[in-house]
């Protein structure tokens, strides 16, 4: 009985827990530190940047920080390179000083504050690795065709691991395919190898993802040659190279590379992603396929990748382990390999880690640290970072495995706890604060927020709040008459209020209190239910001929307080960007259809809560569509039938028109109101195109009749015939008028008034009102009268602006409505009768003062408070100079305020003023006039500025005084600079000037420069703004007056070149030209000069001459200098030009070289066939080899080299059947003939290097080819020619 009882106990201990820990503490309460953002356990850092490593904590008080590494204290303040950001924990460390590696290590941040200490995790910093690839020669690889191959990668290890792929020199990847494929390690493996692998490019590269390099391996050549063609001269000469695979490649069953053994096992982590592979040599290609001995894949998270040689499973779990097959298979046989997967399991949270709590005093909670691995990890907990065996002991608490239960909790018990679960794959770490707090609830959710959702749709209503005791929330709808905890109210743990089908009756303010032991607060909501947007009139399916217009139409019915947004789509993309589709409110027409017209077309109707689309297609035909399927609105319903007949409701039932080709998707039932809305038909209901029966609800005292629509894809049917008339009985009104109010007109009398109840809303005849009132106090009476065909009354003989609670009863000849809801209403207003007291001004400054005064009292008032005026003017400035200003400013404020501010006033002036309250009716008594001054200010501007008798070196500068002087002018400050044709300024120079002056002659100034003046003026405040003006020197007599100098031209092929030099300040700059001895109304053509001193002409006519001049002009267009005019003349183009073929002499020479190339032929010719020697020749004779012999003049060639068909060996040497040449000692003779050593012959046998010189030496990199002749050691180094 008594293990029961405890186990009851933890129960509701452990209930109470985490209901708590959906609390959120506010941050202005006292609570222990919080660690809200870290960096990750595994921190790669970037080398290039600072060193961040992150630990912020939120706490009351804010917490402070310290850090540990490698389980030492780290002194941020003896390392310079080391700083905290503000407000943080988190360590910025500057590199620019330092090598990162100084800073490698395990980090960890401890965040603490009177209430308790939180950890981070343990943050291993490292810096990511990219090593080079070590340097390594790489021998050329000849292989049998047919036989297998890897090409070995081998990357440097990195940190993290880099990313590999094989490419060419194009930096293109090597395909891959069943037969070819890159390995998990990166070696690149071939089933067998076919010649067309052959390349001298295989290159691996290794991409190091932190540091963003990429390094590649050294190429590797692979040859692939065919043995039959290759005979003992080739293994002697590849005495250097390593062969494989010497005996034949013959067709063979498949055999594993990878993995190499029968049977393997891999074990994965939990949550990680498992990669197995399986790659086979074998000829043909095998194919792999795989198999799970002990279950099947799990569906969604399976992939096969590399041709099914590679299976990954993501995110692996428990039952992902057990024995995996893969079997490589061709025409000659298979081969299987098993896989043995373990899944092992780092820690990791079963539900969620454990949460923060709250507790009042006295008390019980629990804290779970509920996690699982594989292994079973092994628990530690911790208090404020220590070991919890070593904290002081608390009765209130007890550790029992992964829970803390606490019961009977007092102030001062607070403190974070530490979870740390772990096994040899990882851990987890995990902060929970234990927070004991005494406070009065508070809502945290703001007030009056404004819920809009659509009519029968849900509405959540928040009421987030905090207190502890945890706060019971109730919800409560305008009279706050009852709670609101049943249906359509559902209340949510977290204090949400829910309305699964939100109706028009729920809109309206809701209050939501939030109430403890402590106290209780309330916050007040407002939920507005909107009518759904819905298409009234929808596009119709459409057949349109080729080159007429077609119109969809699609009319929108929304809530008006919602803005509505009108979308076109056609084949749900866009409208394409074409003039002829054109979008109205309600349409869109599409003029001039062509067949790229032809889709489906929808309106979509968007608001800021919902939407409604329609849909049609557009068919666009050649001529009249063929009738073999029309597609049609329906028939109208028939034979509508009354049935079930009850006061309040009604069946109908009816019979289906023809469909047309598409079936009915729903039924509209529509109802006409004859004794209140004869020839008015409204939607009554809709049910699915399936059922031809409704059960219709109806209300009393109407006379209805009923008609059904049917609406398929096309569109709605005509409406059915009517049904019979059904008259439903009167009853007394279900409702009361809404909208009752209460305001006066006069400052006497009450008008009451409301909105009236409709026809269909009386219930029967003789509709009247029962209008109620009161004043709102103590043992007042309810005085009625009864109302009739008005929707208002007025009260007379009231008093000024007194509360009354008002009633608005509906009733009929059947008898009232429901008992009405009360309204609160004022009698009407008077003008105010007292004025603000205690009035005081405060100057601030020389343009802002500020007034105070006491509040009216509100019977003073006798209306609503709508706000207090302030007026104020300038009565005269406190200067001499300026004259009377009385025109009167009104400072305007809403709402009850009891001081202003009046801003804009003229410095050293007097001002008065008085305040006035004003409500609904108008304003009250002012306020006695009072008076205040404004201080010094500083000038405005002077009045003007001119510049006058420019000389060379002088200017006369004339101004006035400021219009506004603000205060007593104490003097004036120039300063000027000069301007140059860049208008970039020059240095400053500044000149102090008294009061009494109004002009000055500024000396010693550059000629023909342009200057740049500022003055102001000052009163005791200081400088006021300057007015500025420019001005240029004259410039001296030896200066031309036009500021182009040095015009010149030149004509050619593309245009004529005009050049200049300009002095002036000016930039608007044109180069005008006309065609000299033009007519007088031709005008000058322009070309606008972008800042350089030349410009070419272009499209001048050959043969004319035209007049150029340089023109400067101004900022209204207007010519301010112009250069000296230029005489440009384009020269006219020969009209015949000698063709040089037609030339006698020209003949004559080409038939001389003609005849004289014969000649030298025939002597070529005859030469050869005698056999005659020439130095060359003779040279070969006395070193010729016996095993090298001329080749035979069967083919004569000029200086070329023939390559036939055949292949024809050197005569009298041993050529294997591939061409290639042994090589012997005679090549050193040989090459003494060439100076380059690399000597080649001609065709007939003739070593060619007596002729060319210096031989041109090949290209020593594989694969390229030359087309020219190669000598016997020239064509052994470049075998691959053969390949």
């Amino acid at each position: 009985m008594m293990e029961r009882m405890r186990m009851d106990a933890a129960l509701l201990v452990l209930f109470l827990g985490h209901l708590v820990t959906a609390l959120e503490v506010p941050l202005d309460l006292p609570q222990p530190p919080t660690i809200t953002h870290q960096s990750p356990k595994d921190y790669i850092i970037d080398p290039r940047e600072d060193i961040v490593i992150h630990c912020d904590a939120k706490g009351k008080p804010h917490p402070s920080f310290s850090w540990t590494r490698n389980g030492t204290h780290l002194d941020i303040d003896e390392d310079p390179n080391v700083t905290f950001r503000p407000r943080s924990g988190t360590l910025v460390v500057d590199i620019t000083r330092e090598r990162v590696e100084n800073y490698e290590g395990v980090y960890q941040c401890t965040a603490r504050n009177k209430h308790g200490t939180a950890v981070s995790n343990n943050i291993v910093v490292r810096q990511p690795r990219s090593p080079l690839w070590s340097k390594e020669k790489i021998k050329p690889i000849v292989v049998q065709e047919g036989v297998s191959l890897v090409l070995p990668c081998r990357p440097p290890a990195g940190l993290p691991p880099p990313v590999i792929f094989w490419m060419d020199n194009n930096f293109e990847r090597v395909p891959q395919s069943m037969r070819v494929s890159q390995s998990l390690n990166g070696d690149l493996y071939f089933s067998n190898v076919r010649r067309e692998d052959s390349r001298n490019d295989y290159i691996c590269y290794a991409r190091f993802p932190y540091t963003q390099t990429i390094q590649q391996k050294q190429p590797i050549t692979v040859r692939v040659l065919n043995l039959d063609a290759i005979n003992e001269t080739l293994a002697a000469f590849y005495n250097d190279t390593d062969l494989f695979s010497e005996a034949p490649a013959d067709e063979r069953k498949p055999t594993f590379f990878i993995p190499s053994d029968s049977q393997t096992s891999k074990m994965v982590l939990k949550g990680q992603v498992l990669q197995m592979e399986c790659i086979a040599e074998g000829l043909p290609t095998p194919e792999i396929s795989w198999t799970k001995v002990s279950g099947d894949f799990p569906a969604k998270r399976t992939f096969f990748l590399h041709h099914k040689k590679t299976l990954r499973i993501v995110n692996v779990s428990e039952s992902d382990a057990g024995d995996y097959r893969c079997t490589a298979i061709n025409q000659l046989g298979s081969v299987h390999h098993t896989i043995h997967v373990t899944v092992k399991a780092a820690p990791y949270w079963i539900s969620s880690p454990p949460r923060n709590l709250v507790l009042a005093p006295g008390e019980s909670g629990v804290l779970t640290c509920r996690a699982s691995g594989i292994p079973k990890p092994a628990i530690r907990w911790a208090m404020n970072g220590l070991a919890i065996e070593n904290s002081p002991t608390d009765v209130s608490r007890k550790v029992e495995d992964d829970t803390i239960i606490f019961t009977d909790v007092q102030i001062g018990a607070s403190a974070v706890y530490q979870c740390n679960i772990s096994n040899e794959y990882g851990y987890l770490l995990s902060n929970a604060f234990v927070n004991v707090l005494s406070e009065p609830p508070r809502v945290l959710t703001p007030a009056n927020k404004v819920y809009q959702v659509i009519k029968n749709h849900q509405a959540l209503l928040d009421c987030s709040s905090f207190g502890s005791p945890i706060p019971k929330i109730t919800w409560f709808k305008d009279s706050r008459s009852s709670t609101l905890d049943g249906d359509p109210y559902i209340l949510h743990d977290n204090g949400t209020l829910e309305i699964r089908i939100a109706q028009d009756r729920n809109s309206g303010k809701y209050t939501c209190a939030a109430r403890n032991m402590l106290g209780i607060d309330e916050n007040h909501v407002y939920l507005e239910v909107k009518e759904p947007t819905r298409i009234l009139r929808q596009p119709e399916y459409k057949v349109v001929q080729r080159g007429r217009s077609v119109v969809f139409e699609c009319k929108v019915k929304h809530d008006p307080s919602l803005i509505p947004t009108m979308t076109w789509l056609k084949d749900d993309g866009e409208l394409p960007d074409d003039e002829r589709l054109v979008v109205d409110s309600d349409s869109l027409t599409i003029t001039d259809v062509t067949e790229n017209d032809a889709g489906v077309y929808t309106c979509i109707m968007n608001t800021t809560l919902d939407h409604d689309s329609a849909s049609a297609e557009l068919t666009v035909v050649e001529g009249t569509p063929a009738p073999a399927v029309v597609y049609e609105r329906p028939d109208p319903p028939t034979d509508l039938e009354l049935t079930d007949q009850k006061k309040r409701s009604v069946q109908l039932t009816w019979t289906p028109g023809d469909e047309h080709n598409s079936p009915i998707q729903k039924f509209l039932i529509q109802y006409e109101d004859s004794l209140h809305h004869r020839g008015h038909w409204h939607n009554l209901t809709e049910v699915p195109g399936t059922k031809t029966t409704a059960h219709l609800k109806l209300s009393p005292f109407v006379h209805y009749t009923f008609r059904v629509l049917a609406l398929n894809a096309v569109g709605l049917s005509r409406p059915s015939f009517p049904s019979r008339l059904y008259k439903t009985d009167a009853s007394a009104p279900d409702e009361n008028p809404a909208d009752v109010r209460g305001l006066g007109t006069e400052h006497n009398n009450l008008v009451i008034s409301w909105k009236p109840l409709s026809g269909l809303q009386s219930n029967g005849p003789g509709l009247h009102y029962k209008v109620m009132w009161r004043q709102k106090r103590p043992g007042s009476e309810w005085t009625s009268v009864t109302v009739a065909n008005n929707s208002k009354f007025v009260v007379s003989g009231t008093p000024t602006f007194v509360p009354y609670e008002l009633k608005v009863q509906a009733a009929n000849e059947h008898g009232d409505g429901p008992e009405p809801a009360v309204a609160l209403g004022y009698s009407g207003e008077d003008l105010p009768i007292g004025a603000p007291e205690n009035v005081q001004p405060v100057v601030l400054n020389s343009t802002l003062a500020e007034v105070h005064w006491d509040p009216v009292p509100p019977h003073l008032i006798r209306g609503y408070l709508k706000g207090y005026k302030v007026y104020y003017w300038k009565k005269h400035s406190l200067h001499k100079h300026n004259p009377e200003h009385m025109e009167k400013d009104i400072l305007t404020l809403s709402g009850n305020h009891s001081h202003a501010m009046l801003p804009g006033l003229h410095p050293f002036s007097l001002y008065s003023f008085n305040v006035r309250v004003y409500n609904g009716k108008g304003e009250g008594p002012q306020s006695p006039d009072q008076q205040f001054k404004t201080p010094e200010g500083v000038p405005g501007p002077p009045t003007s500025l001119v510049v006058n008798n420019p000389n060379q070196d002088s200017l006369t500068l004339e101004w006035s005084p400021p219009h506004n002087r603000n205060g007593h002018i104490t003097g004036y400050t120039l300063k000027y600079q000069p301007v140059n044709n860049s208008n970039e300024l020059g240095p400053v120079e500044v000149l102090a000037l008294p009061a009494n002056e109004t002009s000055v002659t500024l000396p010693n100034l550059k000629y023909s420069t342009r200057y740049k003046f500022y003055l102001n003026a000052k009163t005791f405040t200081g400088e006021g703004p300057a007015i500025t003006q420019e001005a240029i020197t004259t410039t001296d007599e030896a200066r031309p007056a036009s500021p182009f100098t040095n015009i010149s031209s030149s004509v050619g092929e593309d245009g004529a070149l005009i050049s200049w030099e300009y002095w002036g300040p000016e930039k608007n700059i044109y180069v005008e030209y006309i065609v000299n001895d033009s007519e007088g109304e031709e005008e000058w053509q322009k070309e606008h000069v972008n800042g350089s001193q030349n410009v070419k002409l272009k499209g001048l006519k050959v043969g004319l001459s035209y007049r150029v001049r340089v023109v400067v002009k101004g900022h209204q267009d207007q010519p301010l200098h112009s250069s000296e005019e230029l005489l440009v003349t384009v020269p006219a183009v020969a009209s015949r030009q000698v063709d040089i073929a037609t030339q006698g002499w020209f003949i004559g020479l080409m038939c001389a070289i003609a005849l004289l190339i014969l000649i030298l032929l025939i002597i070529c010719f005859i030469q050869r066939n005698k056999g005659g020697k020439y130095p060359v020749k003779e040279k070969e004779d006395a070193h010729t080899d016996p095993e090298f012999q001329p080749m035979k003049d069967d083919d004569c060639a000029f200086g070329e080299y023939s390559d036939n068909e055949d292949h024809k060996p050197l005569k009298g040497s041993r050529t294997p059947s591939n061409g290639t040449v042994k090589r012997d000692d005679s090549d050193d003779s040989l090459v003494d003939y060439g100076e380059g050593g690399d000597g080649q012959f001609n065709e007939d046998g003739s070593f060619i290097g007596q002729y060319s010189g210096k031989s041109v030496s090949r290209d020593t990199a594989e694969g390229h080819e030359s087309s020219e002749a190669p000598s016997p050691i020239t064509a052994i180094n470049s075998l691959n020619s053969f390949v």
